[in-house]
């Protein structure tokens, strides 16, 4: 199991910007998130889980927004502490609210709550796999409508998982999740996202083509932005950086579903899906879709807010739960271990090893920590495969464009 989009590219994003880090937020200013998206809705009351390395719920751009959660990965937290960054950089792009003064990361749903649940990264830890299923039960059963999967590599037949998805969309949840970041591997979407009923996310650059690591194949669902993103980072209370994968982008789609299920909560998880899958926009590449590349398109959130009655008064059941798995499914179904409940806050589970292996991925990458600079990306690796995309030579502050996808209304 891999994170889907790891700290891959992570550059300085300090003095040189002033604190232009709400300005270099492309995705924001190409939805025109201020004027189009936050007038209709900001996910007010609705919660998205963040099944990750943990959230650091002190992060300046995140106080306030970060309930407590649960720790499977053994430690005594309750999900708020995140050595890694991975899940306060999700977290972020979902619900940041910035922080004085316009500066800051903001998330698509800057009013939605997030509900982090811990999960190990364990190389060698043999029960790592099955912390998802108990992770997807846990934020199902504590009022999350909304569950974010930036996490892959995970085998189709893994104790429990599939059980997990299907009662997740049972209970009327929106499940979303990376395709992956080996995009060298066609027709290779990891799982969770390739499992029926979850949102299968991949990643586009800021001209609304597709990323070149971002994995494909029929499973894709939808495309949304995943490279050169800003996004908090854990290094300290203040620390940001820029990344690439389909970690962001999926974060952008379970933010979207966040501000639908708020402005119209009564629309059924698959209702909600039909939504972004009819109002996504063709790919600037003008490939008809679906594909396996775009999926049925680009993620569009303010069209995917407008009123529509075709899809809203249609059938409410998860439009992906026929969709066949091109990886295949088990022969048998998996059999996951009985399910036991963890409590929410410090010592929700004893024991345990995460037993993280760090890589260092090229020298590219720099993290700002409490003013000073680490010349080293950090990302986990699992067994099964490592889905890093090299460090990107991107510096400074993104020129912003002005509408999304360029060329396009």
């Amino acid at each position: 199991m891999s994170l889907a989009g790891a700290l891959l590219a992570a550059v300085d994003v300090g003095a040189a910007c002033a604190d232009g880090v709400r300005d270099s937020q492309w995705p924001l200013v190409n939805y025109k998130a201020e004027s189009t998206i936050w007038p209709v809705s900001q996910g007010e009351g609705i919660v998205v889980a963040v099944i990750d390395s943990g959230v650091l719920k002190d992060h300046q751009d995140l106080t306030g927004q970060v309930l407590s959660g649960a720790d499977l990965s053994g430690e005594n937290t309750d999900g708020t502490v995140d050595d890694n960054g991975h899940g306060t950089g999700m977290a972020s792009l979902i619900a940041g609210h910035g922080h004085g003064g316009g500066s800051g990361i903001m998330g698509l749903a800057p009013k939605a709550k997030i509900l982090p649940i811990r999960i190990s990264w364990g190389e060698n830890d043999a029960t790592a796999d099955l912390g998802l299923p108990r992770a997807i039960r846990f934020a199902v059963d504590h009022g999350a409508k909304v569950v974010n999967m930036s996490i892959g590599g995970y085998p189709s037949g893994a104790p429990g998982i599939r059980e997990a998805v299907a009662y997740a969309v049972d209970k009327d949840v929106v499940l979303v999740a990376g395709t992956g970041n080996s995009g060298d591997r066609q027709g290779a979407v990891e799982h969770p996202a390739a499992f029926p009923g979850v949102v299968a996310v991949g990643a586009v650059d800021r001209n609304g083509l597709h990323w070149a690591k971002s994995s494909s194949g029929p499973e894709t669902t939808l495309v949304a932005p995943g490279a050169d993103i800003p996004r908090a980072s854990a290094k300290s209370t203040a620390g940001h950086g820029i990344a690439n994968g389909t970690s962001d982008s999926t974060a952008y789609v379970s933010a979207t579903a966040a501000l639908i299920r708020a402005k119209y909560p009564n629309l059924s998880a698959g209702q909600v899906i039909n939504r972004m899958i009819r109002s996504a926009t063709p790919p600037a590449s003008g490939e008809a879709v679906p594909n396996d590349r775009y999926g049925h398109g680009l993620l569009s959130p303010a069209r995917a807010l407008e009123p529509n009655a075709a899809v809203d008064g249609g059938p409410r059941e998860n439009p992906l739960l026929g969709r066949a798995e091109s990886q295949g499914a088990p022969t048998a179904p998996s059999v996951g271990g009985a399910w036991e409940e963890p409590a929410p806050g410090p010592g929700a589970v004893a024991g345990g090893n995460r037993g993280v292996t760090y890589t260092v991925l090229g020298a590219a990458g720099v993290v700002v920590v409490g003013g000073g600079v680490v010349g080293a990306v950090l990302v986990v690796r699992r067994r099964r495969r490592v889905t890093a995309a090299a460090a990107g030579g991107y510096q400074g502050c993104p020129p912003p464009q002005q509408q999304w996808p360029p060329g396009r209304g």
